[in-house]
C-alpha cells in the first residue's frame, strides 16, 4: 500500500480506471500538422478553441497598484496585437485597483480582455472576478498554500483521496462565481510549484502536473462549469512539451476538448529567450496543439507579441497547408522522456589518417557553421566568428567554437593563403566539408566529401586523392529502402546532413527518416541543415529554427545543427545554432539564466540585476542561474536552476541552492557577491580569464603551434 502510489507514478499509470489502456494519441497526426479539435471558450470577447485563430498573450510589469501606468502599459500591449492582456493580482489593495484599471479601459474604448494572475488568495480572485474576464488559478498553491518541499507520507492512497475535499472546498466558489458571470478560468499547472500532496504522490514530473490540473477540472466539470483551458508551463523545454503531450493524450482517452494556452515560463531574454519559447511552443504548434500562446520575455510586454505572432503563424500555416508527408508507423519515438538517439559519436580515427576526426562532430551536439569564398577572403576575422582563440594569428577551439565547415566552393590550389587557412582549421579538428565534385575537381587533402545519399548509393563511392572520409545529404524524400542501403554500405558516412527539399516538410519528412533508421539499426549521426534567404530577418531565423530543428531535437532526433542564410553573419548564425542546442538541453557553452519576466510583484528591478549577475558569472558555462522578482516564481520556477537569486522583501534577497534557500533577507547591495560565494562554495566557479592570464595562454598555445 505504501509503495503503491510511487511505483504507479513512476510508471506513468497512476489512477487510470480499471480496463482502460494507455493511448499513446496526444495529437491527430504524426505525419501531418493538423489542429487538435477543441471546443471554444469565450475570453471575453475573444474566442478562443481550433475554431479560431491562435490568441496572442502578453502581461503586464507594472505595479497593479498604480492604476494609470497599468491602464497605459494595457493598450501598448492591445496597439501592439494583444489580443489578452494577464495582469498579477496579488492583494485586496490589487483586486480594488483592478476594478479602476477596467473601468478606465472601457472609457478609453479598450475592450481587450483582462486576466487576473492569481497565487494563494481564493478570497482575491473571488474579488477579481467582478471585474476580469477570466482568472488564471495555479493548482500548486491555489488551495494548499505557499510553496513547501517537504514529503508528506501517504500510507494509505485514501488519505490522499480525501484531501481532494479540501480542494473542492476552496475552488467551488469561484467555479461558481465564474460561471454565473461569464467569465473564464485557466488552470494552469507549473513544474516546480506542485503542492507538496502532489510532489509527494506524483513527484516533481509531467504526470504530477497533469494530475494536479486535472483535480481542478473535475470540480468545473462537476457544476457543469466549460469556459476553462489548461497550461502546463515549465522553464525546461523538454519538460514543458513532455507535459503538454501527456495532458492532450489524457484529453484523448477522456473525450476531453478543452483548449490549450501554450507557454514557456521564465524564458529569459533577447535571443535565448526567444529560441527557449522556440522550441517548447513551436513543438507543440506543429503537432497541432495549442489555441492561445504567450512568449515569455525579460523585456516590456509589448515586445512578446511580435514572436508570439511569428510562432502562431507557423502552426496555423502548417495547419491550413495540412503540412506534412504520406503515412507512416511510428514505433520508435518517446513523446513523454526525453532521450537522445545513440549516433557514432565521436568518429573514430581510422589508421593512416594524418588529421584527427575525432573532433568533427561532439558528443553532446555538433555545431557545423556554412562559409563562403568572402569570408575566407579575412582568415583571422573568420575564425573569431567561427568561436576560435586566436594566438598570433592561428585559430583554436574554444567552448563554442563551430565543430566544422561547409565550404560549397573551394579556393584554388594557386591561393596559397585561401588553402593555408582551410589547413588551419582542419589541424584544430575544425574539418572543411565540400561538395565532391569541386573536391575531384581540385582537392583539398584531409576534406570531407558531401554528395546526396542517393548519389552515393548509385555505384562505388570513389573520393578524391588525399580524402579518406565522406558525408551524404539526405533530403527527407528517401525511400525505406535507401536509407536502410546505410547499413550495408563498405564505408559508412562520416555524417548525415539532413537537408529537407523545398516543398518538404522538415519536422514530418525528419521523424519518417529517424524511423526508418532506427529500424535497420542505422547510427550514423544526423546533423540538421536549414536553410533561409537572404535577408531573412534574425527574429524569423531563431523562431523558425527553433520550431523545425527544436522540435525534432526535444525528441532526442538529432545530433546538432547547422544554419545557413547567405549574407548573415556567421558568427550570428553559429551563436543561434549554440542556442538552440542549450535550449533543447543538449550542450551548454554559457551560463544559463532562468529569469521571470518582471509584474506587479517583482521586487527589484529584473533587467538591471539580471545584467549585474551576468556582469559577474557569464563565463560558467553548464551553470543554471535563477533570478525571480518575487517568491511566487521563486522555488517553483527554479526546478532547472542550480542556484537562485530570489526577492525575498522589499531591499532584500534570498539565496537558493537547487529549490532550498540557504541565506535569506540579503541586502541587495551585496546580494550579488555573497551569490558568487555561494557558487564558490558549491565548486562551481572559476576565475574569468584576465588579460594577464589570455597573454599566458597565448603564449601556451604558440608554443603548442
Amino acid at each position: 500500500v505504501y509503495l503503491y502510489p510511487y511505483i504507479s507514478a513512476l510508471l506513468g499509470t497512476c489512477k487510470r480506471p480499471a480496463g482502460r489502456m494507455l493511448l499513446n494519441k496526444y495529437c491527430e497526426s504524426v505525419y501531418q500538422t493538423q489542429r487538435r479539435p477543441t471546443r471554444t471558450i469565450m475570453i471575453g470577447k475573444v474566442p478562443v478553441g481550433s475554431s479560431h485563430r491562435i490568441a496572442l498573450q502578453t502581461m503586464t510589469t507594472t505595479d497593479t497598484r498604480n492604476v494609470q501606468a497599468t491602464v497605459d502599459q494595457v493598450k501598448k500591449c492591445a496597439d501592439a496585437g494583444a489580443d489578452i492582456v494577464r495582469i498579477t493580482v496579488q492583494g485586496k489593495r490589487e483586486a480594488e485597483a483592478c476594478m479602476r484599471i477596467r473601468e478606465q479601459l472601457f472609457k478609453d474604448r479598450y475592450d481587450v480582455p483582462l486576466v487576473a494572475d492569481i497565487h494563494f488568495q481564493p478570497t482575491v480572485a473571488m474579488m477579481v472576478a467582478e471585474a476580469f474576464e477570466k482568472i488564471r488559478v495555479n493548482p500548486g498553491n491555489f488551495v494548499d498554500g505557499r510553496k513547501s518541499f517537504d514529503v508528506i507520507n501517504y500510507d494509505d492512497p485514501k488519505v490522499f483521496e480525501r484531501e481532494r475535499e479540501m480542494i473542492e472546498e476552496g475552488f467551488t466558489p469561484l467555479v461558481l462565481k465564474c460561471k454565473e458571470l461569464g467569465r473564464a478560468l485557466r488552470i494552469g499547472t507549473n513544474h516546480g510549484s506542485l503542492s507538496a500532496r502532489i510532489l509527494s504522490f506524483y513527484g516533481d514530473t509531467p504526470r504530477g502536473m497533469v494530475e494536479s490540473a486535472f483535480e481542478f477540472a473535475e470540480v468545473c466539470r462537476k457544476h457543469d462549469f466549460h469556459n476553462f483551458l489548461f497550461s502546463m508551463k515549465a522553464s525546461n523545454p523538454l519538460v514543458m512539451v513532455s507535459a503538454y503531450r501527456l495532458l492532450a493524450e489524457e484529453m484523448y482517452a477522456k473525450g476531453w476538448d478543452y483548449p490549450l494556452h501554450l507557454g514557456v515560463t521564465e524564458a529569459g531574454e533577447g535571443e535565448d529567450g526567444r529560441m527557449k519559447s522556440a522550441v517548447g511552443i513551436g513543438a507543440l504548434l506543429m503537432d497541432g496543439l495549442g489555441d492561445t500562446i504567450r512568449v515569455s520575455l525579460t523585456e516590456d510586454p509589448e515586445y512578446e507579441i511580435d514572436p508570439c505572432r511569428r510562432l502562431a503563424g507557423l502552426g496555423e500555416q502548417a495547419c491550413a497547408e495540412r503540412l506534412g508527408v504520406a503515412p507512416f508507423t511510428e514505433t520508435s519515438r518517446d513523446t513523454h522522456t526525453f532521450k537522445r538517439r545513440e549516433g557514432a559519436l565521436p568518429p573514430a580515427q581510422q589508421p593512416g589518417e594524418d588529421l584527427d576526426y575525432r573532433g568533427a562532430l561532439h558528443r553532446d551536439g555538433t555545431v557545423f557553421s556554412a562559409v563562403s569564398l568572402q569570408d575566407l577572403a579575412a582568415p583571422e576575422a573568420l575564425y573569431k566568428r567561427l568561436g576560435a582563440k586566436l594566438a598570433v594569428g592561428m585559430p583554436f577551439k574554444d567552448i563554442a567554437t563551430s565543430d566544422s565547415i561547409l565550404l560549397r566552393e573551394l579556393p584554388p590550389a594557386a591561393d596559397k593563403e585561401g588553402r593555408r587557412a582551410l589547413r588551419r582549421l582542419q589541424e584544430v579538428t575544425t574539418h572543411v566539408i565540400a561538395p565532391l565534385e569541386a573536391l575531384a575537381a581540385d582537392p583539398l587533402p584531409g576534406a570531407i566529401a558531401l554528395l546526396p545519399l542517393k548519389q552515393a548509393l548509385q555505384g562505388p563511392l570513389s573520393l578524391p586523392q588525399g580524402i579518406t572520409r565522406w558525408a551524404a545529404e539526405v533530403d527527407g524524400t528517401e525511400s525505406e529502402a535507401q536509407l536502410a542501403s546505410l547499413a550495408s554500405l563498405p564505408s559508412p558516412p562520416l555524417v548525415l546532413l539532413l537537408r529537407t527539399a523545398e516543398g518538404v516538410s522538415r519536422l514530418h519528412a525528419s521523424r519518417r527518416v529517424f524511423e526508418c533508421l532506427a529500424k535497420t539499426g542505422v547510427d550514423s549521426p544526423v546533423v540538421h541543415h536549414i536553410e533561409f534567404p537572404a535577408g531573412t530577418s534574425r527574429d524569423e531565423i531563431v523562431i523558425k529554427t527553433g520550431a523545425m530543428v527544436g522540435g525534432l531535437l526535444v525528441d532526442g532526433l538529432g545530433d546538432g545543427a547547422m544554419i545557413e542564410c547567405p549574407g548573415e553573419d556567421v558568427d550570428f548564425l553559429r551563436s543561434t545554432a549554440f542556442g538552440l542546442l542549450q535550449g533543447c538541453r543538449m550542450r551548454n557553452t554559457k551560463t544559463e539564466y532562468v529569469s521571470c519576466p518582471s509584474c506587479g510583484r517583482t521586487l527589484f528591478n529584473l533587467q538591471e540585476v539580471t545584467e549585474q549577475i551576468k556582469q559577474r558569472t557569464g563565463h560558467l558555462p553548464g551553470v543554471a542561474i535563477a533570478i525571480m522578482g518575487c517568491i511566487v516564481n521563486g522555488p517553483g520556477e527554479m526546478a532547472d536552476a542550480d542556484f537562485g537569486y530570489v526577492g525575498g522583501n522589499p531591499g532584500k534577497i534570498d539565496l537558493y541552492v537547487g529549490k532550498e534557500v540557504v541565506r535569506r533577507g540579503i541586502p541587495m547591495e551585496s546580494a550579488c557577491d555573497e551569490l558568487v560565494e555561494l557558487i564558490k562554495e558549491h565548486g562551481r566557479w572559476v576565475e574569468p580569464p584576465s588579460l594577464e592570464g589570455e597573454g599566458e595562454r597565448k603564449g601556451e598555445l604558440v608554443a603548442a603551434a
